[in-house]
């Protein structure tokens, strides 16, 4: 006999659902919707986490009766990367619940389907939108919500455009960080798999591969340089050219973890031992990072930090209808090297393959 559903298919999430899902009673949902105060940071993330998860939206109309604020923000993502894209969801979870404010997810592909869900959006009254990569950068989108007078906050943008909300980090200077970091452990042949072309974040980090190795007086190889497209599958590939190489590199820095991660998996099916055989080494600090064997070496982008913070700049431009200067409508948030089992000194003798 089959268990009961615990919900009707097809049926909208209630916060009953959340409240079993978290483990939790409904009024423990309800005061992490509303940001009271009195819930343990663990149950919080937890309810989050459930929030995210089933994809629920608090229902306007309980919110009216319940007084909360009518603030309303839209989340729209398309991200390959599901380490990414989980930790982006909570950061914006917990501060719209943290502001009183209620935040509606909406997965919105690009091309025909991206218009759709923001024409629906801006026509069901919403207050503000906050567009992660890639979305932060798909102009059909933009210059939808700018006709509409919509506040935008773009997140993890290589560019900043003027007349938009900006929450980012530096990514030039991260590879270059994590480039010196490769060198000082002794590389000079070092592989870069760079992420999707249309994004300038990409091209950013790409600058600083570039640099790096200008700065070290190392001539750029281009057969070191393959392309992907932060999804895993392309990872593979990417690692799997590089690897394929005459001379193959001795370090493979990849534009985000799930591309490293792939090179890992790749190294391991060709008996390379990573780190001594080959260093790998990541981008974001996903959970993913600590999710394999060895962990990465990797770099820090706060992404929950960044949603955290474009929802709030969103939410304060929205209630006095404007940032008050150009710093804070372009808020740039630091980046870490985080050292883990990943990376070693290149080998001394020649590498079998």
């Amino acid at each position: 006999m089959k268990p009961k559903p615990s919900r009707r298919a097809g049926s909208a999430p209630t916060i009953s659902d959340v409240a079993r899902r978290a483990g939790v009673s409904p009024m423990t949902v309800s005061r992490v919707i509303n940001g009271e105060s009195n819930v343990r940071p663990a149950t919080r993330e937890t309810v989050n986490a459930a929030i995210s998860a089933l994809n629920y939206a608090p229902n306007p109309a309980a919110r009216s009766l319940a007084g909360a604020g009518q603030t309303r923000i839209g989340l729209l993502y398309s991200n390959p990367s599901a380490g990414f894209l989980s930790e982006f969801l909570l950061g914006s979870l917990d501060q719209a619940s943290r502001n009183d404010v209620q935040i509606i997810v909406e997965k919105c592909e690009l091309g025909e389907h991206e218009l759709e869900v923001t024409r629906h959006l801006i026509d069901s009254g919403i207050d503000g939108v906050v567009l992660p990569p890639p979305l932060c950068e798909a102009d059909a989108v933009l210059e939808l919500l700018a006709a509409a007078n919509i506040p935008t906050v773009t997140v993890a943008t290589g560019r900043v455009p003027d007349d938009l909300l900006a929450i980012r980090i530096d990514d030039r200077e991260a590879a270059l960080t994590m480039m010196r970091h490769i060198m000082a452990l002794g590389h000079s042949r070092i592989g870069f798999i760079t992420g999707n072309p249309n994004l300038s974040a990409s091209a950013r980090r790409l600058e600083g591969y570039s640099a790096a190795l200008e700065e070290a007086g190392i001539a750029i190889d281009d057969a070191l340089i393959a392309h992907g497209l932060y999804t895993y599958r392309s990872g593979l590939d990417a690692a799997e050219q590089l690897l394929e190489l005459d001379d193959p590199p001795s370090a493979i820095f990849a534009s985000n973890d799930d591309m490293a991660a792939a090179t890992v998996a790749v190294a391991h099916r060709r008996g390379l031992d990573v780190p001594s055989d080959l260093t790998v080494c990541g981008f974001d600090d996903t959970t993913l990072s600590t999710a394999i064997w060895p962990e990465l070496t990797t770099i820090h982008q706060p992404i929950a930090d960044m949603s955290r913070a474009a929802v709030e700049l969103l939410v304060s431009t929205i209630r006095r209808q404007k940032p008050n200067d150009a710093a804070e409508k372009h808020r740039m948030l630091d980046f870490t090297l985080i050292r883990r089992q990943s990376d070693a000194a290149p080998r001394k003798r020649p590498r079998s393959r």
